[in-house]
């Protein structure tokens, strides 16, 4: 299947839905897992999912589940990452 089939307007949101929720989870996972003590969801992890098109599910992650709200440098890094995604929206915006 040629790849101009598959970048349609419909897939990619399907694709930035699935990756923000994605996200979204795996702060839930890494709460419910701190609670419990065991074996936790990196940092890195959870910034890599964010700056893959997940700031949303992050940032909606880090309010319902109250989870790195005040830790430090993570959200520093976190809103970084925001900036950037929303810095290249507005270029696209221009350029498209």
């Amino acid at each position: 299947m040629p790849f101009n089939t598959l970048l349609t307007l419909p897939n990619a949101l399907g694709l930035f839905a699935l990756i923000n929720l994605i996200t979204f989870l795996l702060f839930g996972l890494d709460k419910i897992r701190a609670r419990a003590g065991s074996k936790r969801v990196s940092e890195g992890t959870l910034l890599i999912w964010a700056f893959f098109e997940g700031t949303i599910g992050a940032y909606a992650g880090r309010a319902v589940f109250r989870h790195k709200t005040r830790k430090q440098p993570f959200s520093r890094h976190l809103h970084k990452i925001a900036i950037l995604h929303v810095c290249a929206a507005m270029l696209a915006a221009v350029c498209l």
